[in-house]
């Protein structure tokens, strides 16, 4: 139950976090005096900002470096509408180059990581499972977002399957923390963030929902396992 452990640690920190935010606003207190101007600057570059945005995020999170980071600049820096687009469309682009990687190289790169248990749990219910295993799995806060793209890369889940489900399965947790970045600048949306803790808790129960149904090779087993009358 370790997992269920660091998951509402992940959902608390960010739960303390938007209401620190809420009260210093409320009392009036600067909680961080100069991100309006970092925006304006970055409105000035023009179309530029978003683009170098986007890249600087697939370059950096096709390696394992932490998506948060970027989710929450995103907020500052392009309020919580741009800001949720761009950063939806850079994880996106970085969960393709990452996939498209692992399928070109064979997988070579990253073999010697995927022979853990739970990255064996993982591919196996992406062989089978499709959407709902990519979804379910991006819903929750804990599972590493670049390990998840290296082990779809291994698996046998096919390429729209895995965008739709790295999109729609991001979108909460992406959008509510781009709301929390985009708070510290003195736009609130609480909502967003009750979304996003509503859609882990529906995450885990699709995973559990994969866990429970048996793989085609299980359920042989099963059933060679069963007494013949």
């Amino acid at each position: 139950m370790r997992w269920w452990r660091v998951l509402l640690g992940c959902l608390g920190l960010v739960l303390v976090a938007a209401l620190v935010v809420l009260v210093a606003r409320s009392l009036g207190l600067p909680v961080v005096p100069r991100f309006g101007d970092l925006r304006r600057t970055v409105e000035l570059a023009g179309a530029w900002g978003p683009v170098v945005f986007v890249l600087l995020q697939v370059a950096l999170n096709v390696p394992p470096f932490p998506r948060t980071v970027f989710t929450v600049s995103a907020g500052l820096l392009f309020g919580a509408v741009g800001g949720a687009a761009l950063a939806l469309l850079a994880t996106a682009l970085s969960a393709v180059v990452a996939f498209a990687l692992v399928r070109v190289t064979g997988g070579r790169m990253v073999a010697r990581y995927a022979e853990h248990p739970r990255a064996v749990w993982v591919r196996r219910r992406l062989d089978h499972h499709g959407v709902l295993a990519v979804t379910s799995l991006r819903l929750i806060p804990m599972v590493p977002f670049a390990a998840m793209n290296y082990l779809a890369g291994l698996s046998q889940v096919r390429f729209w399957p895995y965008l739709v489900g790295t999109v729609v399965g991001s979108a909460p947790s992406t959008i509510a923390i781009v709301a929390l970045g985009d708070a510290v600048t003195g736009h609130v949306s609480p909502a967003l963030l009750t979304v996003s803790l509503v859609c882990g808790v529906l995450g885990l129960g699709g995973v559990l929902v994969a866990a429970r149904r048996p793989l085609p090779d299980e359920a042989d087993e099963r059933a060679g396992a069963s007494p013949t009358a």
